[in-house]
């Protein structure tokens, strides 16, 4: 036999083993099989059912048969008002109760919002509360009773590897998966809109291809693992996408679950969730929470007997104790400790440092003084010698800022006064009404300057 013949053999064996019948090509297939299966592959099938398509409806005009009708009985314009879907971004969830994430711009303008799974399951969605300057917001899907989704894990804060494999997850306009393939850039970008410099120096940057479906949507490493949340894709170069980091994220979660923003309750401190549990990040000072005895960097073990295994868990069982006097179990350094917080409710937080009673208000109310397009704490009653006393404000008045805020909703004003030092001068702006024997009602505005206590 020659020589080419002796190095052809091999190979037209193998060809052999591949077209016959017998159990080698079998093998060969499989084989083939477990190589596509790679690990792109497996971390988009453990992710892709946490991914969902973010509707937002907005209204419409809309004309037909029954318009005059309708405005005829039921006081419509010129034409029905009627609502139109628009699958404008994507999200993930982060919580087997329906808590899931997307960006402030997906959702900002919407009238309504409906979402998508990757099964093709859809449910209402209520948007509970986000952070401008982060874009991130935060939505709780209507689910049925005992309905539980898969949500994705989050990497450790710093566990960014510059050059590693990122993939960027969406379910645009709702037709189903949607994956680009990429490496991370850059962890530290700072992109601009109209010359202005966002408040945010750290975003992550991908050439992996983000489209604006896929905003909000999760960017994953290839253990599986949520490091960011697409955001944006720069219009002046090509392959250049940024994402919020994971830390980011789990900043505007602390900030998210805690009795302020679900329960209108003066707590005063955030924990962080990791692999090992949940941690005390931040107390403010002379807060409930420091007055209590929590410090930054103790850990959680119980709270009201119950040991909580996420964010959501914590700030449900703080909430649940009927006179808001949650026992907690923290350890640290000094070994463990049992402490009681008591959380003040912010219509008493507000009583305790201006001296007043009062109503919120939005655009104003029927039972009080209208003041068109003008939203605040509407004064009920002002405490006899207390700050607002001393300071001349009267029942009555709408307090419409408090120092360069607007009194947009209790929060913000809870924030304001819980921050600001007892001695220190709180500026309010507040509209007060004069009336005139012909009827006549007039509204002034005026700053007023009062001394927390």
């Amino acid at each position: 036999m020659s020589k080419q013949a002796i190095l052809r053999a091999p190979v037209l064996a193998a060809l052999v083993m591949v077209a016959g019948p017998a159990g080698p090509a079998a093998v060969l297939d499989r084989d083939a099989s477990d190589l596509r299966r790679d690990a792109t592959v497996a971390a988009v099938e453990a992710v892709m059912p946490c991914v969902v398509n973010v509707a937002t409806a907005s209204v419409v005009q809309y004309s037909d048969f029954y318009d005059r009708l309708l405005r005829d009985y039921y006081g419509w314009g010129n034409s029905l008002p009627r609502e139109k879907l628009n699958s404008i971004g994507s999200g993930v969830i982060i919580d087997e109760d329906g808590w899931v994430l997307t960006n402030l711009h997906v959702v900002r303008r919407a009238s309504r919002v409906e979402v998508k799974l990757w099964n093709g399951e859809v449910y209402e969605a209520d948007p509970m509360v986000a952070t401008e300057l982060s874009d991130v917001a935060l939505l709780k899907l209507r689910l049925p009773p005992g309905k539980k989704l898969q949500a994705v894990r989050f990497a450790r804060d710093e566990d960014l590897w510059l050059g590693e494999t990122v993939l960027a997850l969406g379910n645009p306009f709702g037709l189903g998966g949607s994956v680009t393939r990429g490496i991370l850039s850059s962890k530290n970008r700072r992109p601009t809109v109209d010359d202005v410099p966002l408040d945010y120096q750290d975003w992550l940057q991908t050439d992996a291809a983000i489209n604006p479906g896929n905003s909000g949507g999760p960017l994953i490493n290839l253990e599986g693992e949520l490091i960011g949340l697409n955001v944006a894709v720069y219009r002046e170069g090509q392959g250049i996408g940024f994402a919020i980091p994971v830390r980011k994220v789990a900043e505007a979660l602390s900030q998210f679950f805690t009795p302020e923003v679900s329960n209108g309750l003066w707590f005063g401190a955030r924990a962080r969730q990791d692999e090992s549990g949940l941690t005390i990040s931040y107390v403010q000072a002379r807060s409930p929470a420091a007055e209590a005895g929590l410090r930054e960097g103790q850990r959680i073990i119980e709270v009201n007997g119950a040991t909580p295994r996420t964010l959501i868990e914590f700030n449900e069982h703080l909430c649940a104790e009927a006179e808001h006097r949650p026992r907690l179990t923290v350890r640290s350094a000094e070994g463990v400790q049992g402490l009681k917080v008591t959380l003040v409710p912010f219509d008493e937080l507000i009583s305790k440092k201006l001296g007043l009673s009062i109503m919120f208000l939005v655009g104003g109310n029927a039972a009080q003084p209208q003041i068109p397009g003008r939203a605040g704490l509407y004064v009920t009653a002002v405490e006899r010698g207390g700050p607002a006393d001393q300071a001349g404000l009267r029942p009555g008045a709408l307090v419409a800022a408090l120092g360069d805020r607007e009194a947009r909703d209790l929060l913000t004003v809870a924030n304001v006064v819980s921050s600001t030092r007892p001695g220190d001068l709180l500026s309010l702006t507040v509209v007060e009404s004069q009336r005139f024997g012909s009827g006549l009602v007039q509204y002034r505005q005026r700053g007023v300057p009062l001394k927390v206590r």
